[in-house]
């Protein structure tokens, strides 16, 4: 259930019941998404609160992790346990740049292994519109969603990145290194790393790339 809050009553003012469980939402705008167990993803216009716009399933086929909107409100990334990150547009008009891609995955042991790691966190840059992933592998990237693209990725940083985000203008990136669950209760140990880090963003390190002949 989702309910909404005037601070000044002690009562919501409004809610409204998804499908399943709530495991990320983000706002931006009149734009409200919020993502559920079982793939659901519902589409909340703000100006009309107690209803649902629009309601989908993921385009990722496994679970759900995080779910954030675009800087102008169009759309919204989806990240999921399998190692992949989706762009998503509100309308349908804008379907035909809908697509989805791996990310936080490895190469394991043995030549066709590869390690997959869960996407738990995405951060839109607060300037360019480019944005973050970051998964249980203690990686992070940035993207650009536009030229379809990546622009950087960092080495692992000791730990499972939990949360990420952006200050105001886009000049620090912050990101909690802590355990994530991925491995169950008994994982969870007092030797965990539990530490919050800010990475000083370059100035072209989440710069959109420069549009050339032949790129669509």
């Amino acid at each position: 259930t989702i309910k909404y809050w005037d601070l000044r009553t002690p009562n919501p003012v409004a809610s409204i019941t998804c499908q399943e469980r709530i495991y990320s939402l983000d706002v931006v705008g009149s734009l409200l998404v919020v993502a559920t167990a079982d793939r659901y993803i519902d589409i909340i216009n703000l100006s009309d609160p107690g209803k649902f716009y629009k309601t989908m399933q993921s385009p990722l086929k496994w679970q759900t992790r995080v779910v954030t909107c675009f800087n102008d409100g169009s759309g919204f990334a989806v990240g999921s346990i399998e190692g992949r990150c989706a762009i998503q547009y509100v309308e349908e008009k804008d379907a035909s740049a809908n697509f989805s891609f791996k990310c936080h995955r490895n190469s394991g042991t043995g030549a066709n292994n590869t390690n997959v790691d869960s996407g738990n966190a995405l951060s839109f840059h607060p300037q360019h519109g480019t944005f973050s992933t970051a998964g249980s592998d203690g990686t992070f990237h940035f993207w650009d969603k536009d030229a379809k693209h990546r622009l950087k990725g960092y080495p692992e940083v000791g730990g499972s990145i939990t949360a990420t985000d952006f200050n105001r203008t886009g000049n620090i990136f912050a990101y909690s290194v802590s355990y994530d669950w991925s491995k169950g209760y008994s994982a969870n140990t007092a030797q965990g790393v539990n530490k919050v880090m800010l990475h000083a963003v370059q100035a072209d390190e989440c710069k959109p790339r420069p549009k050339t002949a032949g790129r669509k």
